[in-house]
C-alpha cells in the first residue's frame, strides 16, 4: 500500500492503521532484509532500486498465496483432483463414456485415472481404496463392505455368429440352447454371473453344455466370431457387435434374470470429485433406472 500511495499517512488511512505502526512495520522489514525499501524523501517516500525489484517479487508471491487458497476451496469442492475411477468391460460400451462426458463438462479441471477389470477385482481395489469409485455388475452375490448404488437395468442376450441356424430367429429359450456349445462368465473372475446363469439354467429344468468360460464382453464375442460357441451378454453391447455376431432375446423359464450396473463405493471414504461423480451418476441414471 505505500508502494502504491508514496505516502505515510495515506497508506495508513487506507489499511485503517495509524501511521506510527506502519512507519515501525516498514522499518522491522527494512533491518530483517537488510536492505532500504523506500528512499525517505521531503516530499515523501519513492520506492528504492532494491524495493522495486522486490515488490515485484511480492506481488507474484500474493498472486501465488491467492493460488493457493484458491485450489484449496477448489479442492474441498471437488473441481480440482484425480477421479480413479473402475469399470467392467460391459459398462465401457456406453456407461463410462456418457458418465465421464457429462462429469468432464462439469469438472474439467477434474483428472481421470480409469481402470478396467472384473467385478471382483473392482471390488477388491474400493475395499483397499485404490479406487475411489467403481462401476459393477450387478447383483453382487459375494460379501462386501462396498455399497452399491444400482444405475442401470439390463438383461442378457445370447451371441451367435451370423452364419448360425439360430440367427434366423430373434429369440430363443435356455433349452432351445443347453445342448450348444456355451460360452459363459468365469467362475473365478466373476462368480456372481456364473451363478445367476447356471442359476437360470436350473430354473428352465436344463444342463448348459459350457465349453468355455472368459472375464471380458470382448473376449466372449471374439470366442463367438472364432465359432467356438454361443455367448451370453449384456445386452448394453446391442449395437455395438460386429456384423459377424447377432445377439438374441432370451425368453421362457429362467430368462428373467435381475441384472445391471450399479456403483460401488467404499462408506465414509469419498473424496469430495468422487462424490461428485456419484452424484452426477445419480442424476443422470437412476431416473431411468426407477422407470
Amino acid at each position: 500500500m505505500l508502494a502504491e500511495t508514496l505516502n505515510f499517512t495515506r497508506a495508513a488511512e487506507r489499511l485503517h492503521m495509524a501511521q506510527p505502526p506502519l512507519s515501525a512495520s516498514i522499518r522491522k522489514l527494512e533491518e530483517e532484509l537488510g536492505i532500504v525499501l523506500f528512499d525517505r524523501l521531503p516530499s515523501g517516500v519513492k520506492l528504492s532500486s532494491t524495493g522495486e525489484a522486490v515488490m515485484r517479487e511480492a506481488r507474484l508471491t500474493l498472486f501465488h498465496a491467492e493460488q493457493v487458497r484458491r485450489t484449496a476451496k477448489e479442492g474441498s469442492a471437488g473441481n480440482v483432483g484425480t477421479l480413479r475411477l473402475g469399470f467392467t468391460g460391459a459398462a465401457a460400451y456406453e456407461l463410462v463414456p456418457r458418465l465421464l462426458r457429462a462429469f468432464r463438462e462439469q469438472y474439467p479441471k477434474v483428472g481421470a485415472d480409469i481402470y478396467e477389470s472384473h467385478t471382483s477385482e473392482l471390488l477388491r481395489r474400493i475395499e483397499s481404496q485404490e479406487l475411489d469409485v467403481a462401476i459393477v455388475a450387478y447383483p453382487v452375490l459375494e460379501k462386501t463392505p462396498a455399497e452399491l448404488i444400482l444405475l442401470h437395468h439390463e438383461h442378457l442376450m445370447v451371441a451367435v455368429r451370423a452364419d448360425s441356424p439360430l440367427a434366423a430367429r430373434d429369440e430363443v429359450t435356455l433349452a432351445d440352447i443347453a445342448s450348444e456349445p456355451l460360452i459363459i462368465h468365469s467362475r473365478t473372475q466373476a462368480p456372481d454371473l456364473h451363478a445367476i446363469v447356471l442359476h437360470a439354467f436350473r430354473q428352465a429344468g436344463v444342463r448348459p453344455n459350457v465349453v468355455q468360460e472368459a472375464v471380458q464382453v470382448s473376449s466372449m464375442l471374439g470366442l463367438v466370431e472364432g465359432g467356438l460357441g454361443l455367448a451370453f451378454v449384456s445386452s448394453v453391447v446391442l449395437g455395438h457387435v460386429s456384423t459377424q455376431v447377432k445377439l438374441l432375446r432370451l425368453s421362457g423359464p429362467g430368462s428373467k434374470m435381475n441384472l445391471g450396473m450399479a456403483l460401488a463405493t467404499l462408506p465414509g471414504g469419498l473424496t469430495p470429485s468422487a462424490r461428485n461423480f456419484v452424484q452426477l451418476a445419480k442424476g443422470l441414471m437412476q431416473p431411468a433406472c426407477a422407470d
